[in-house]
C-alpha cells in the first residue's frame, strides 16, 4: 500500500475537524446571509456579481482543462446560470429555513441520476432514504409560513434536480481540480447571468446604489467565504482524507441553514419545520452513508 494511500485512511485530526465543522458553519449561515442579499439586489444579479468575484479570485490559479472546454461550457450553464437562477429567485420568496431543508432533496437526485448514468445500483436502503427524504420536504410544503408560496418550493425542488445533473456533468468529467474548476465556470457563467439580468430583471443599478454594506457583504460572503475559503479548505480535505470520512459533516448544513434564518431572520421554528427537516435529513443520511462519493460537493452550490 502506497504512503499517499496510508494518510488518506488516519484519523481526522482535532485541528482537522474543527475546520470541517468550520466549513458547515460557512455553507449553512449563508441561506441567511443570500436571503439578506436578495432583500435589496435583484436574484440573478447577485449571482452574476457573486460569480464576477469568484472568477476574479480564482482564475490567476486555474489550470486549463485542456479537451474539456465544452464540457465546462456546458456545467456553466447548468450550474451557473439555470441552478443558481432558479435557486436565488426561489431564495427571494420562500424562508431561509425553508430552502435550507428543501434544497438537500439534490442528494436524492443525485443518487436517482448515478444509478441511470452510471449504473450505480440503488438497492433497497438507499431507495427508502429518497423516500423519507421526499416525505419530509411534503411535510414542511403543508406549512401555514409558506402562505401559498408552492411555486417557490418548487423552484428550490427543481434547483436541487438541476445541480444533480451538473454533478453529473461534472462525474464526467477527466480529472479535474477544484479551484480550477469553479473558476472556468465563473468565468463562463458570469456573462450568460449578467445578460440574464438584463433581460429578465430591471433596476440593477438603481439596487446597487441604494444596496447598504449587508447587501455587498452578501455577494464578499458567498465569493469568499463560501466558494473560496469553504470550497478551497474542502477540497484539500477531499484530497487528505476518504470522501466517506468528511461527507457525513454536510448534514450539520441543513440544521445550521434552519438556524440562521431563525437566528438572524426571526424565522419561525415550527413543529412541520422540525418533523419534516428531520425526514429530509434522516434520508439524506441514509443516501450519504450507503453512497457518500455520489452526493460528495465538488462544484459550488447554495
Amino acid at each position: 500500500m502506497s504512503r499517499a494511500s496510508l494518510t488518506r485512511e488516519l484519523p481526522i485530526s482535532p485541528l482537522h475537524m474543527l475546520l470541517i465543522l468550520g466549513i458547515m458553519l460557512l455553507w449553512g449561515i449563508n441561506f441567511a446571509v443570500a436571503k439578506t442579499g436578495l432583500l435589496q439586489l435583484p436574484p440573478i444579479f447577485l449571482v452574476a456579481c457573486r460569480f464576477l468575484l469568484v472568477g476574479a479570485l480564482l482564475l490567476p490559479f486555474a489550470k486549463q482543462p485542456r479537451g474539456q472546454w465544452g464540457a465546462i461550457f456546458g456545467i456553466s450553464v447548468t450550474l451557473g446560470l439555470l441552478h443558481f437562477s432558479v435557486m436565488f429567485n426561489a431564495l427571494k420568496d420562500i424562508d431561509a429555513a425553508t430552502a435550507a431543508i428543501a434544497i438537500q432533496l439534490q442528494v436524492p437526485f443525485a443518487s436517482l441520476l448515478a444509478a441511470i448514468f452510471f449504473g450505480d445500483k440503488l438497492g433497497w436502503r438507499r431507495a427508502l432514504g429518497m423516500l423519507i427524504a421526499f416525505l419530509g420536504v411534503a411535510v414542511i410544503a403543508g406549512e401555514p409560513r409558506l402562505n401559498g408560496q408552492y411555486l417557490a418550493l418548487g423552484m428550490v425542488i427543481g434547483a436541487s434536480f438541476i445541480w444533480s445533473i451538473a454533478n453529473v456533468q461534472i462525474k464526467k468529467l477527466d480529472p479535474i481540480d477544484g479551484v480550477s474548476l469553479n473558476a472556468w465556470v465563473a468565468l463562463f457563467s458570469t456573462p450568460m447571468l449578467f445578460a440574464a439580468s438584463f433581460i429578465l430583471e430591471s433596476g440593477q443599478i438603481d439596487a446597487l446604489q441604494a444596496a447598504n454594506f449587508w447587501a455587498y457583504f452578501a455577494v464578499v460572503y458567498q465569493a469568499v467565504a463560501v466558494v473560496v475559503i469553504g470550497y478551497g479548505s474542502w477540497y484539500w480535505l477531499m484530497h487528505r482524507y476518504q470522501i466517506n470520512q468528511i461527507m457525513p459533516a454536510t448534514l450539520l448544513v441543513p440544521p445550521i441553514g434552519v438556524l440562521s434564518g431563525v437566528i438572524f431572520l426571526g424565522e419561525s421554528l415550527t413543529v412541520n419545520l422540525i418533523v419534516g427537516g428531520l425526514m429530509t435529513v434522516v434520508g439524506v443520511a441514509i443516501i450519504i452513508i450507503r453512497r457518500p462519493r455520489t452526493a460528495a460537493p465538488e462544484a459550488e452550490r447554495l
